[in-house]
This record gives C-alpha cells, structure tokens and sequence, in this order.
C-alpha cells in the first residue's frame, strides 16, 4: 500500500528572484544620463505607434471604457481619443495601442519581447496617480518619474529575458510584462518593499498566456492586445496587494507546484547580470519598419536590391534569405498567410513586399495587398538558411546583432550581389543614424491624429529633454487627447 506524504507548511522566505526584483525598485536610483535619453526617446516612439494604431479599426474596436459611457473620476485618459477610464482598463487601451501595428521597441535574447509593452501600465497609472493628487492638492508625478519606471520596466523584463526562454516552454514573452509592470506599479502605488514582492509573486502565479497566438496556425490579433492585457492585469494585481491580499512567497520554487515545475521544465531562472539600466541603453527601436524584429534587417537588405530588381520580378529563380537561428524558428513560414498578424510574422512576405513595391508599412499587410499574385509567387521562390555566425553574435552581449542577407538570382544566370546587414538602424551601435528618423516618425504619428500646431507644440516639448521632464503627467496627457 502506498502513503501519502503530506506537503511541509512552512511559510518559506521569499524565493530570491523576487527579492532582487522588489530591492531594484525599491532602492535602486537611476544615474545613467544615456538611459534617460533614450528612455526619452522610447515615450516618443512608443505614444507615435500608439497613435498610428488609431487608424485601425481592430485595434480601435478594443478601446473604451468596459461598460459603454463609463466615465471615471480622475481617471486615466488615452492619447488621441477622448476617453476618462479607470487604471486598468486605461492600462489595457493603452498598452493594446502601443503593440498594435508591432512597430514599438524590442529586445532580442534567449526571450525576445518589447519592453515598451509596459508604458500602458506606467502613464495610465501615472496620469491617474496625478490627476488624483491634484484633486486632493498634493503634488503630481512628473514625467521624470515616468522615465525611471519605464527604465525600471525595461529593465526587469529584459534581464529575465537574456538567459531564459519562455518560448521554449510554448509561453508568451508578456508574462515578463505582467512581472515588470506588477512591480513597478506597486511601488508608484506606495507599496512598501515586502508589498512589492507579493504583487510580483502574484504576477507569476497568474495564468500565463500561450505562444500559440504568435504562430501557425493560430497566428492572429490577440498578439496585438496581448500585451495590453497584461498591463491591465498587472495594475490590477498591485491594486488587490494594496489592499491587503497576501504574497505566495515560493511561487517560484515552491516543489511540485511552483512555476519552475509546473510550467519550467524543473529549472530555475539563470541571470547574466545585476538589474540596472543596461535593458534601456541597449534598446532596439523598430524605426523604419513595423515588422518583427527578426527580420529588420532582411527587410533593409531588400529596400536596397529593390532598385537593381523592380523591373524584373517576373525574371527571379530564386531568393537566398540568410538569417538567424530564432528567426529561422520563429517567422520562416510556408503556406497561406491568413491575415495581418500571420503576415507580420513571416520572413518571406516581409522580403517580397520591399522587393516588388520598394516600402514595408503596417497597410502592407492588409488583405488589399496581399492579394497581389506577386507576393506569394516571391515566397515561393525564397530559401532561409542559417548562418551560425549570426545566431553566435545575435547572443553575444558586446555585439547583440541581428544579421540578414538577402541574394537574388535570375533564370538569365545572373545574381545580384548578397547585401549583407548586421545591425538595424533601431540599434544601440546606429543611435546617431536612428534617432533623427525615430524623430521623424513620431512628427508623423502626431500629424494623423493633431491639428498642425498641436502638433509642433507637442513635439517641441519631447525634444526639450529638461523641460519635458518637469512636466506633471496629467498635463503632458492632456495635450494628447482629442
């Protein structure tokens, strides 16, 4: 007969990772110039995208209040709309807008992920926190607060992010959205250190999204919104712990029922580094394309032969597509594509289109286009191959490349040459070349949603680095609603 051996209850210490987490809000200060100019720069490029969404409208069908007319006092207000919602619902609109067109920020490592996800968190709860605090007469939060949590955001989901895949295990990167935007939340909240360890704790016990929803064949919208949804969880989960819900102080480690043995094959979480602002310095900003990162530099390899094969697309044998391991993994597909998101995600579609029409945007991916026979007849003649040097600097900390090259060949037995790019123009070692287009693209965004002047005036204060940064949130919100 075999006995049951009933499980210790002993309330442990919490496990270290959250620890470590809770510490570095709580106590870390924000010193790097660099981070905070790029940190800058991200609040830019991530409202511009936010922007840009509101053209579409199954992004914009998400938006609004839950119960329709709800209006809530003091509460968060969405860029270029006009609606007031509470800070959940404010975090989920505007986290949903920023990933839409999948054009915000990313980072590359064992995960990839766009730590820029977790800005519906932070200026949603921001802009309440201020609003509220003016009601009250208290001072509001400044956009330097804004800044430091964002860096802070950017920083917890990306450390997690470099040695450890949750792909691998079939999850979704936003359940380091969720961890990174739970704690910072609970500390612009007011939550003390041993608060913030239980709302992160809380955060990894939730339930965890699916990858399935990023890939074949499921690709669809819900990668669009996910990200949002975890921002409104997350502000929803520092809520309840300011209330008084209690931590799981093991939900990591905790045998047979942790996270690690349930849902991470048994291992633990590996660090490369301390949490401080490396995540933010070395930031990958997706400037010119709204295109996976992966595939950032095929696409510009492509834009570049674009002039050299324009007139002869009807004359291509075949097209050498050589990449990366993850991008081999992740967005090499075959077979229909069934909508924007299954276009978005496929390496070829994103190399026939730059090829034959000379541009890549977000209305490239729509059915319209991807009716041209032109597009699936390129796919069809395309082969990816790996090349291990890619894939070794893509995880090489001092280089963090994104290789692609792109050669065509045509029936007449000539080629063109294999453009070779290693780094996007979004990347840390491109910054000078990147940021005046970054600039660029957000003035873009402002026009499709402001009055000219509006515009300008908006813009004028995101370049004034100083002033900017003594702004009070709610204020700075409110030149961007409509």
């Amino acid at each position: 007969m075999s006995q049951h051996i009933a499980d210790a209850n002993v309330r442990p210490d919490p496990d270290p990772e959250l620890v470590a987490i809770a510490d570095y809000v709580c106590d870390h200060d924000i010193d790097s110039a660099e981070a905070l100019d790029t940190a800058r720069n991200c609040l830019m490029d991530s409202l511009g995208c936010a922007l840009l969404a509101l053209q579409y409208p199954e992004c914009t069908k998400h938006l609004g209040p839950v119960v329709p007319g709800t209006i809530v006092p003091s509460g968060s207000r969405i860029p270029g709309t006009s609606f007031q919602l509470d800070p959940i619902q404010g975090a989920f609109n505007i986290g949903a807008m920023v990933r839409w067109l999948d054009f915000n920020d990313t980072w590359l490592a064992a995960e990839w992920g766009h730590p820029s996800d977790n800005l519906g968190t932070i200026l949603a709860l921001a802009d309440h926190l201020s609003r509220k605090a003016v009601s009250e007469g208290k001072a509001p939060l400044t956009i330097d607060a804004v800044l430091r949590y964002m860096i802070k955001a950017h920083e917890i989901q990306g450390v997690l992010a470099l040695e450890n895949s949750f792909n691998r295990v079939g999850l979704d990167h936003v359940v380091l959205v969720k961890v990174a935007s739970a704690a910072v939340a609970a500390h612009m909240l007011g939550a003390s250190r041993d608060q913030v360890i239980d709302a992160v704790s809380q955060a990894w016990v939730d339930g965890q999204a699916l990858r399935t929803y990023r890939h074949a064949p499921n690709t669809g919208s819900r990668k669009s919104w996910a990200a949002g949804d975890a921002c409104g969880r997350a502000v929803r989960l520092a809520l309840m712990v300011m209330k008084g819900e209690m931590g799981l102080p093991s939900v990591l480690s905790a045998p047979r029922w942790g996270f690690y043995d349930v849902l991470f094959k048994g291992e633990r979480f590996r660090f490369q580094r301390d949490y401080g602002s490396y995540v933010m310095e070395q930031i990958l900003f997706k400037i010119s394309f709204p295109a996976e990162f992966h595939a950032q530099t095929a696409v510009e390899c492509a834009l570049r032969l674009y002039p050299e094969v324009k007139d002869r697309i009807d004359e291509i044998e075949r097209i050498e597509l050589t990449t990366q391991e993850s991008a081999v993994r992740i967005i090499s597909k075959d077979g229909p594509l069934h909508n924007p998101a299954d276009r978005d995600h496929c390496l070829q579609y994103m190399v026939a289109v730059p090829l034959i029409f000379g541009a890549l945007t977000a209305g490239h991916y729509e059915d319209e286009v991807a009716a041209d026979p032109r597009i699936d007849a390129l796919r069809d003649r395309m082969r990816v191959v790996e090349d291990p040097r890619y894939s070794e600097d893509y995880h090489d900390p001092a280089k963090r490349s994104i290789a692609n090259a792109v050669q065509v060949f045509f029936r007449d037995g000539s080629s063109t040459d294999k453009v070779e790019v290693e780094y996007p123009i979004g990347h840390r070692r491109r910054r000078a070349e990147g940021i005046p287009v970054l600039e660029r693209k957000f003035q873009d965004a402002l026009r499709t949603r402001f009055p000219r002047g509006q515009a300008a005036r908006i813009f004028e204060l995101c370049k004034d680095a100083r002033r900017l940064s003594a702004t009070p949130v709610q204020e700075f919100v409110d030149l961007f609603l409509v």
